[in-house]
């Protein structure tokens, strides 16, 4: 017999495929603005550290990752025992969730976040208790303190928040952590973290070395660029890290994501220049919603969330019509709102145009 809780939920969905719209609608170009992928491609090293493993593809990739393991080490200052490698940060919501929750445990997040940590958490059979965001789209932490009971086994605090850009300040980490029960692992899911520019965003690696149930997560596949290959770690206390490997598959990450992450993480440059035209597209936006006074959230990712008063379903439709593929809020539990991937300078400039004349015909 299936799981009853399966019969709750739907298979992923993903957007629109991009050769799909161009057949349906007869446009020669379509671009993609709707997973919040890297529009300046991966690190030339990251694909020069694929070529050197290509003749090695007959043999499974190393279950440990200890070349990356070494490599991510040093990179973040933790020793190599504290680190844990996925498929993707998907997959260590997974192994989080498969080793922490069960029936008759809950789990608390935030209403209107990342939809990975409820799917699972429903699948293991625990309780799920969201919490929604304040107005301004950043966490509730008050009130997720105050959901906590003895069966809470795992917080999740997607910073920066995903679909809102929203983030959590050092502070205020800190002054949650310092209630938070030691039987609660927190979990900081830092997808976005190489796009942020904020002086008070919080150091949440160091953070863990203080705070022994803080576990954080991070991904190649944003800033990197290396979506298409679903490599991403997680960082906790060894304790932590090693009470859930077995729930880890083995040779679990391919040897094309370690080796093209082992060389992406030497091309700062290429991450620095990815985020600073990042801010720049976030700006061009910014102003565009000052200019027709429409509410956003200010993003610390590459992707920004606009109310544009009507069904996102509208907006998305729309700009579809025009070659665009954004991300409806009908999808992501905003419904008046439309997530837009932050594109190249171009792309960026397109789009705003778009829906300067969208406003005006209207």
């Amino acid at each position: 017999m299936m799981k009853e809780q399966l019969k709750t939920l739907q298979p992923y969905k993903p957007g629109k495929n991009i050769e799909d719209v161009k057949a349906e609608l007869g446009l020669e170009k379509v671009v993609k603005l709707a997973s919040n992928e890297n529009p300046f491609g991966s690190s030339p090293n990251a694909i020069q550290g694929m070529e050197r493993v290509f003749g090695e593809l007959m043999v499974y990739p190393d279950g440990y990752a200890a070349d990356l393991r070494e490599k991510v080490s040093r990179h973040l200052g933790v020793s190599e025992d504290r680190l844990i490698f996925g498929n993707g940060t998907d997959e260590i919501i997974h192994i989080l969730s498969r080793s922490l929750l069960e029936p008759g445990t809950n789990t608390i997040m935030a209403d209107l976040t990342f939809p990975q940590y409820k799917r699972n958490a429903v699948i293991e059979g625990a309780e799920v208790k969201e919490v929604p965001l304040k107005e301004d789209g950043r966490h509730d932490l008050e009130a997720m303190l105050a959901a906590i009971d003895d069966e809470t086994r795992i917080i999740w605090l997607c910073n920066p928040n995903n679909p809102t850009g929203e983030y959590i300040r050092d502070y205020e980490l800190r002054t949650f952590l310092d209630q938070v029960p030691a039987y609660v692992t927190v979990v900081c899911d830092e997808a976005y973290f190489e796009y942020v520019t904020a002086s008070d965003f919080p150091d949440a690696v160091t953070l863990s070395n203080e705070y022994r149930q803080l576990f954080v997560t991070r991904t190649f596949s944003k800033a990197y660029g290396l979506a298409a290959l679903r490599i991403g770690y997680g960082v906790g206390h060894a304790d932590l890290v090693q009470g859930i490997e077995p729930a880890r598959e083995p040779f679990n990450a391919s040897r094309l994501a370690q080796a093209a992450a082992v060389a992406a993480l030497d091309d700062h440059s290429f991450v620095d220049e990815c985020s600073r035209k990042n801010r720049q597209g976030l700006e061009a936006f910014y102003d565009f919603c000052d200019i027709f006074q429409l509410k956003y959230f200010p993003s610390q990712t590459n992707f920004i969330l606009i109310d544009f008063g009507v069904s996102g379903d509208v907006i998305y439709n729309y700009l579809l019509k025009q070659g665009y593929i954004v991300r409806s809020g009908e999808a992501l539990g905003y419904p008046n709102g439309v997530r837009i991937t932050i594109g190249t300078e171009a792309d960026n400039e397109a789009v705003i145009q778009h829906l300067k004349d969208y406003i005006h015909d209207r």
